[in-house]
C-alpha cells in the first residue's frame, strides 16, 4: 500500500495539470514502513522525451539520481515515480512496463481536459512482464 500526504499529493496534481496536454513526471520521496509506503515529498521533474510529450515521458537518469541523493540526505527513501496520462485513464502502459523498475511504485494520474480525474499505483514485477495494482491512498489538502 502507498499513501501520499496532502502536500506531495497537491504538488503531483498541480504538476500534472500545469504540464497538460503533455505528460508530466516526477519522483516520490518518503518512508517505507513494512508493507506500507508513505510519500512525504514529491519532486516534479522534466519530461526529457524527445518526441511527442503528450504520449510519453522519459526521465533524465541524472535527475533520478539527484532525487535519490536528496532522499538519502533527508533520511528518506526514493519510493517511486509519478507521471500523468493526458485525456486517458490512469493505467500502466506497455511502454511504462518496459521502462519500469521493480523496486519502485509507479503512480499514474489521469488528467482529463486539464483537470485531475483519478489515479492508480502499480508495482511491476522483476521481469517487467506485468504490473499489479497497488492500493493507493492520498490525503486531500
Amino acid at each position: 500500500m502507498i499513501e501520499i500526504e496532502s502536500k506531495p499529493w497537491h504538488t503531483m496534481v498541480l504538476h500534472a495539470e500545469r504540464t497538460y496536454p503533455n505528460e508530466c513526471c516526477g519522483a516520490m520521496l518518503g518512508r517505507i514502513l513494512g508493507d506500507k509506503k508513505l510519500v512525504t515529498e514529491a519532486i516534479p521533474l522534466e519530461n526529457a522525451y524527445s518526441g511527442e510529450k503528450a504520449a510519453r515521458y522519459e526521465l533524465h537518469p541524472e535527475d533520478l539520481l539527484e532525487a535519490d541523493k536528496a532522499a538519502r540526505s533527508r533520511g528518506l527513501d526514493l519510493i517511486g515515480i509519478f507521471h500523468s496520462h493526458p485525456d486517458c485513464d490512469a493505467y500502466f502502459s506497455q511502454t511504462d512496463l518496459q521502462n519500469s523498475c521493480p523496486w519502485y511504485s509507479f503512480v499514474v494520474l489521469s488528467i482529463q481536459n486539464g483537470k485531475f480525474a483519478h489515479a492508480n499505483s502499480f508495482l511491476p514485477d522483476a521481469d517487467q512482464t506485468r504490473a499489479d495494482r497497488e492500493e493507493l491512498k492520498w490525503q486531500k489538502s
